[in-house]
């Protein structure tokens, strides 16, 4: 029962059969046998499908909800027993929007530090697909917006505040002022974060209100693909300030505060609201606490 549980909710999430599969290591006619006997044991039609998946039914809906929280809760039953054997230790996924990927070593490596059979996983991930992984169990924890939808479904525990800067090489545009407004820097070609990106929406908020509509000469879901190409001497970016310090950029790179407006968006770690926690997750929550990011 528990496998088959397993297989929905990774078929929820995909909502594609071989896609799941390949997820959860099984064949698809595996995965399909499942879905049925779980059907089967429940009375329901949970899926409907034709040639190819299609949607939940609303039982499917309703089913979903108790499959993660049932999952959950075996998965938090045996976290609890590894651990009263073997002490804290297994493997934490962390999944994190590009702009906060660079803060992330301050909070694992004072935890590895005090916990040295931990192991982690970081991935970078939108905010929505930070919130859908919470959902699907494919990750742990996530660092993203606090503003970021679905609030009745994520904890938030603030870590600090983006704040922006321009990112450009000497000689360009503004390399040699002390500050820069968002009008100025919507009238040079910029290299941005994808369309897919909260950071991009948060950006583009405030140059759209530019006098002349701002272009982007190149976009990834990459910040090291876009300082790659500022590099090259032609270019500027904008990135938060906090990244570009840990980053370390010199010469002949040059960061220049933003301003008018000033601009602050608070980012957090997230979790999923059950109770209990899994051991490894209730941990690093409360020691993320005690490590000043602000």
């Amino acid at each position: 029962m528990i496998d088959k549980l397993e297989y929905f909710i990774a078929l929820a999430g995909e909502r594609h059969f071989g896609r799941a599969a390949e997820r959860l290591g099984v064949t698809q006619p595996t995965l399909s046998a499942g879905i049925r006997q779980l059907e089967e044991r429940l009375g329901v039609t949970l899926v409907n499908r034709g040639s190819r998946f299609q949607s939940l039914t609303a039982e499917g809906e309703r089913v979903l909800v108790w499959a993660r929280r049932i999952i959950g809760d075996v998965r938090t039953m045996q976290d609890e027993l590894r651990i009263e054997r073997q002490g804290l230790s297994g493997h934490l996924r962390l999944a994190v929007i590009p702009t906060a990927l660079a803060v992330v070593s301050r909070l694992t490596t004072p935890f590895l530090e005090r916990h040295p059979h931990v192991t982690f996983e970081i991935l970078s991930r939108t905010s929505a697909e930070i919130a859908a992984g919470i959902d699907n169990f494919e990750i742990d924890l996530g660092i993203t917006y606090r503003d970021e939808e679905r609030p009745q479904r994520l904890d938030r525990r603030v870590l600090y505040a983006e704040r922006y800067c321009l990112v450009t090489t000497r000689g360009n545009p503004f390399a040699e002022r002390r500050s820069v407004t968002w009008d100025e820097a919507a009238s040079i070609p910029l290299c941005l974060l994808t369309t897919t990106m909260q950071n991009r929406r948060i950006l583009e908020s405030y140059l759209q209100r530019a006098p002349e509509r701002f272009g982007t000469v190149l976009e990834s879901n990459s910040m090291i693909a876009l300082i790659a190409q500022v590099r090259t001497g032609r270019f500027a970016t904008i990135m938060p300030s906090r990244s570009a310090e840990m980053l370390g950029l010199a010469e002949p790179v040059r960061s220049i505060p933003l301003e008018a407006p000033d601009v602050s968006y608070d980012v957090a770690l997230v979790r999923a609201v059950r109770e209990p926690q899994p051991p490894l997750v209730a941990s690093f929550w409360e020691e993320a606490a005690l490590v000043t990011l602000r």
